[in-house]
């Protein structure tokens, strides 16, 4: 069910079709994989709307726009990783798996594929920089480097998925899903919000 070979590839493919088409999407008939890229059009999303944030000239109102935009996309990246993990253990359960007794792993795969899309878009964004013609030698230059180093770190990164998830189907190795619990966009846990409306309602 779950190839880190699959995965790196499906995401530097998406990656290239939302920068050429950024509201395209890919039908994809494996529930996995689809779930897969909904995680990683999020962080596509979230990467652009954070440079966003960094325009000169950006009023505050924009500021304060983008900055929800953020919050609210951040969520959905998050909720979506741990969606995965879920379909994951839900594919497991049947088989008895993860074992109980098993050494428990402290990062679970759905945060693995994050961060390998995370790399992805670093991928993607350094080898523009590596190759643009308008730059200086010594521009390009330094973001070869980056882009060897980024690669080299994507690799091994899945790598440890792929391990992490033999071992989990022989039973040698367990993960379980870990909920992220951000308090940010709730406005009953987050005292910038609900001080705020209390005051606003004790006028």
């Amino acid at each position: 069910m779950l190839s880190a070979d699959t995965i790196v590839k499906l995401q530097d493919e998406n990656t290239r079709a939302w920068h050429e088409h950024p509201a395209s999407e890919e039908n994809l008939a494996d529930p996995w994989l689809a779930h897969v890229a909904q995680q990683h059009r999020a962080n596509f999303d979230l990467w652009h709307i954070e440079d966003e944030a960094r325009t000169p000239g950006a009023t505050d109102a924009q500021l304060a726009d983008v900055k929800r935009r953020i919050d609210s996309t951040n969520q959905l990246r998050n909720d979506l990783a741990e969606e995965l993990d879920r379909a994951l253990l839900d594919w497991l359960a049947p088989q008895k798996l993860p074992a109980e007794e098993a050494p428990l792993h402290s990062e679970t795969p759905g945060l693995i594929i994050d961060r390998l899309s995370i790399l992805a878009l670093k991928i993607y964004h350094t080898r523009e920089e590596a190759e643009r013609c308008d730059a200086t030698p010594e521009h390009c230059a330094r973001n070869r480097e980056r882009l060897a180093i980024l690669l080299e770190q994507r690799t091994d990164l899945a790598h440890c998925l792929d391990r992490l998830w033999r071992e989990t189907l022989t039973g040698t190795r367990r993960f379980k899903l870990y909920r992220q619990l951000k308090m940010y966009n709730d406005p009953t846990l987050n005292p910038a919000i609900y001080r705020n409306t209390q005051s606003e309602s004790g006028r």
